[in-house]
């Protein structure tokens, strides 16, 4: 097989890799500095952890070969829940036709983005980690500024910000990727917004020196979500610094339909309240709101039954909160001259806040229970 495809490798995962994180990441996430007599420039291993992305991993590892970067300092490792579609049939067409961009491929048996993220800095080599998502297209200069950021003690966790596109060519994914960089929608995420640099609580994928994971410890596979935000909050607390740099850019691809946008952020707010209970403090006001919200709405349904003045408090909810999106939307779709987007944007707003929200206060409730 190495004869046929000399960049591509599948390494196979071993029950051993899949504990949680501890001393025995600490242990087995050393790794070490590819040498190169010829240049001081840090070996970069780029890791993705990736499920059934046959229609975007091709489009990220083309960007990844246009990196100013030079390439024989970069390896990508790409760590596949055992997809069924034909991710894996991609991957190895891609570095047959590019073997100049060395591409490893190690399955993650256990199927979660963080143990994913775990298994392939396991697997890696660089001395500088930078995490990428199927879903996104870094700029030609991502690597090059990940690692410049690094080299100029900017900050332990160094991420940019996102250009978030449609994942499909109709209206209704165009208004979800609109929703998704609305201050509506992501309240003062700044790495969705126009941001200046600076510290900031968390950014989306990151880069960090190999020695970050033995000083913290490595993504908490525990949580099936959120690990991102858990991570950088380790950061902080450990007297670390996220920084974010605006020039470090990336397209991320967000979800193209209704149904696939609510089940993600389900999971966002499931996820969320498991993280809030370890560390309480990191919560912000963007994130009490959509649980604040469907209780509310819940609540006054369910009142409504019987009282009057329930229903009045329930028309007066939500005749307020579309009112607003629907300001929003003739807003933007006046300014984007897109017509759909007077509906779209309040259906794919509405989709987050209450999918978030319901989340959210259903891992409360299966909490109770539990513990009941």
């Amino acid at each position: 097989m190495h004869g046929s495809f000399p960049a591509l490798y599948i390494v196979r995962q071993t029950p051993e890799s899949l504990k949680i994180p501890g001393s025995f990441f600490a242990a087995n996430f050393g790794g070490e500095t590819v040498p190169d007599p010829m240049t001081d420039l840090p070996f970069v291993s780029i890791i993705v952890p990736c499920l059934n992305e046959q229609a975007t991993i091709q489009k990220l590892l083309a960007s990844l070969r246009l990196q100013t970067y030079p390439l024989g300092r970069m390896e990508v490792v790409v760590a596949d829940g055992l997809s069924t579609d034909n991710t894996r049939e991609e991957i190895t067409s891609f570095s047959r036709e590019h073997p100049d961009l060395s591409v490893r491929v190690v399955e993650n048996r256990a199927r979660s983005i963080p143990s994913g993220v775990n298994q392939a800095i396991r697997e890696s080599r660089g001395g500088i980690i930078i995490r990428l998502d199927a879903h996104s297209m870094p700029i030609p200069e991502y690597v090059e500024r990940c690692v410049a950021a690094h080299q100029d003690g900017k900050g332990d966790n160094v991420g940019g910000v996102w250009d978030i596109q449609p994942g499909a060519d109709t209206w209704i994914a165009d208004s979800i990727s609109s929703a998704a960089a609305h201050p509506l929608g992501v309240g003062d995420a700044m790495y969705r917004l126009n941001a200046k640099p600076g510290a900031v609580d968390t950014v989306p994928f990151g880069s960090f020196r190999r020695s970050l994971i033995e000083r913290i410890g490595a993504f908490d596979e525990t949580l099936l979500s959120n690990e991102d935000y858990e991570f950088n909050t380790r950061v902080r607390e450990a007297g670390g610094v996220v920084w974010l740099d605006p020039s470090i850019r990336s397209v991320y691809f967000a979800r193209g339909t209704l149904g696939k946008l609510a089940l993600q952020y389900l999971r966002y707010g499931y996820w969320k309240l498991k993280m809030l209970k370890r560390y309480p403090r990191t919560l912000r006001w963007r994130q009490a709101l959509p649980p604040a919200f469907v209780f509310l709405l819940v609540s006054l349904s369910v009142l409504s039954l019987w009282f009057g003045f329930a229903r009045s408090l329930l028309a007066l909810q939500l005749t307020a909160y579309f009112t607003v999106l629907l300001m929003a939307g003739i807003q933007l779709a006046v300014r984007k001259k897109k017509g759909y987007l007077v509906w779209g944007l309040p259906l794919s707003i509405a989709t987050m806040h209450v999918c978030w929200g319901a989340g959210f206060l259903w891992s409360g409730f299966v909490s109770l229970f539990k513990n009941g």
